[in-house]
C-alpha cells in the first residue's frame, strides 16, 4: 500500500499538519503534468485508513471507498484514467488531494481505486495516467489557505470562526456539499503564495487545531 501516508496517518493526529508541510516542500521534484493526449508513466502507491476522514488539499474529507487519487501538479476536480500497466486494468478517479511525497512515484490512488486495477495487495505498481478531463471551473489560478475544521453543524463552525477571528485575520467559513451531507469549513487566507500558508499553519497547529493547507480556486 502506500507506505509513507499509511504510516503517517498512524501517528498522532498534532503531528499531522508538521508532516503535511514537510512534505508540501518536496513538490518541486515532481515531473511535468500528463496533459490531454500525453499520459504520464511511473509508480503508483496507494493510501488510505490512516487519512480516512480527513481533509484533502482540495477541503473536502478522504473517503477511502470514493474513486480519488492525490497528484502533485495536475489541477484539483481534474478526471483521470490510469492504468495498470503490469495487467492492464484501468479506473477513472477524481484529483482531489496533493501527494504523493514519496520519492519517484507520480500518483496516489485511494484504496478503491487501487483495489479496482489489483495493486492493494503489491501496495505500488507501474502505471500511465491520462487526463480524461479538466476542471471546468473558471479558475486562472490558485491560492492557498489553511483549514482548521470542517464541521456538519453551521453554528460549531461559525463559533470557531468567531474565535479565531479575535486573534487571526481573514478567518471565513467555506460550505461545500460533501456526500451525503453539507460541511461548513473553517478556512484562514487565502495567501498567494503557499509558503505563506504553510507558516500559518504550524502557529495555528500549535493551538492544538488540526491545520491543514488546501488550495483556494481564484477566477
Amino acid at each position: 500500500m502506500g507506505w509513507w501516508r499509511h504510516e503517517v496517518g498512524k501517528r498522532a493526529r498534532g503531528a499531522l499538519v508538521v508532516l503535511a508541510i514537510a512534505a508540501l516542500a518536496g513538490c518541486g521534484r515532481t515531473a511535468v503534468a500528463p496533459m490531454p493526449g500525453h499520459p504520464q508513466s511511473g509508480v503508483a502507491s496507494w493510501y488510505g485508513p490512516g487519512f480516512h476522514g480527513q481533509p484533502t488539499s482540495s477541503g473536502t474529507i478522504y473517503d477511502q471507498h470514493a474513486l480519488t487519487a492525490a497528484h502533485q501538479k495536475l489541477p484539483l476536480g481534474t478526471r483521470a484514467r490510469v492504468t495498470n500497466l503490469e495487467n492492464g486494468k484501468s479506473v477513472e478517479v477524481l484529483i482531489n488531494d496533493r501527494g504523493p511525497f514519496a520519492r519517484g512515484r507520480i500518483i496516489d490512488l485511494s484504496y478503491a481505486a487501487a483495489r479496482a486495477i489489483d495493486m492493494v495487495g503489491p501496495g505500488t505498481a507501474r502505471v500511465r495516467v491520462d487526463v480524461v478531463a479538466r476542471p471546468a471551473n473558471g479558475a486562472s489560478h490558485v491560492a492557498y489557505c489553511v483549514q482548521v475544521g470542517a464541521f456538519a453543524d453551521e453554528d460549531k463552525a461559525r463559533a470557531l470562526r468567531a474565535r479565531l477571528a479575535r486573534e487571526y485575520e481573514g478567518v471565513y467559513v467555506s460550505p461545500v456539499q460533501a456526500r451525503p451531507e453539507r460541511l461548513y469549513r473553517v478556512r484562514v487566507g487565502p495567501y498567494a503564495e503557499r509558503a505563506h500558508a504553510e507558516s500559518h499553519a504550524a502557529r495555528l497547529a500549535g493551538l492544538g487545531l488540526p491545520a491543514v493547507v488546501t488550495e483556494e480556486p481564484q477566477p
